[in-house]
C-alpha cells in the first residue's frame, strides 16, 4: 500500500516523528513517502495518508492547514490519520489535573473531523533546543520568564510513535505481495 506521510515542522522535531512513522510503516511492507506539506503539489496516487504538524498556540502550522485545504477531496476519499507534536516535558497532567496530551490537541483535530473523517488522531511530545531558535523566536526565548517555561530537551516518546505506526499498519493490513518480517 502506498502511504504519504506529510508534515509541517519548524525546527525538525515533527519531521523526525514523520520520518520515524514512515520507517516503521516501511518495515511493515508499505511503500511510504515522507514529505514536507510545503513540497507537495499533487497528493494523488496514495492509498492512505498521515498528516501531522507542530502545534503553536493550539494550531497546526500554516503549511499543514493549507495542505489539508488544497487536498481535502483526495484525503477524504482514503484512510487518513492526523498527528501533532508540541508538548514539552514529561508531565502527564497539568497543574489543574488535566491530561497534558489531550489539552495540547490542535483545534484542527476537531475542524477536520467532518472534513476528513480521520481514523485516528494523536498528539506526541516534542523536542526543544534553545540554541536552535532563530529570528523572533530567539529574541522571545531569551526573556527569563519565557525561557523558564520551556524545558530544553527531546521529549519525543519513540515507543509511542512506533506503537501508533504499528496500529496503523495493522489497520491497513499486509500489503499485497509483501512478506511479513519475522519477529526475533
Amino acid at each position: 500500500m502506498r502511504i504519504l506521510v506529510a508534515y509541517a515542522s519548524k525546527y525538525g522535531a515533527t519531521q523526525g516523528i514523520a520520518e520515524r512513522l514512515g520507517d516503521r510503516l516501511g518495515e511493515r511492507g508499505h511503500e511510504v513517502s515522507v514529505r514536507s506539506c510545503m513540497d507537495i503539489d499533487d497528493a494523488s496516487g496514495f492509498d492512505a495518508y498521515i498528516v501531522g504538524s507542530a502545534v503553536y498556540a493550539f494550531n497546526w502550522r500554516k503549511g499543514a492547514r493549507k495542505f489539508v485545504e488544497r487536498h481535502a477531496a483526495e484525503l477524504s476519499a482514503h484512510p487518513v490519520w492526523l498527528f501533532a507534536s508540541g508538548p514539552l516535558g514529561t508531565d502527564v497532567v497539568d497543574k489543574d489535573g488535566k491530561d497534558v496530551l489531550k489539552e495540547a490537541e490542535p483545534k484542527q483535530f476537531a475542524e477536520y473531523e467532518g472534513l476528513l473523517g480521520p481514523r485516528g488522531k494523536k498528539v506526541f511530545r516534542g523536542a526543544y533546543d534553545h540554541e536552535q531558535l532563530r529570528g523572533a523566536d530567539r529574541m522571545v526565548v531569551w526573556m527569563p520568564a519565557v525561557r523558564d517555561l520551556l524545558p530544553n530537551g527531546d521529549f519525543r516518546e519513540w515507543h509511542e510513535i512506533d506503537a501508533w505506526a504499528d496500529a496503523i499498519a495493522d489497520e491497513l493490513g499486509t500489503p499485497v505481495g509483501s512478506v511479513e518480517r519475522a519477529q526475533t
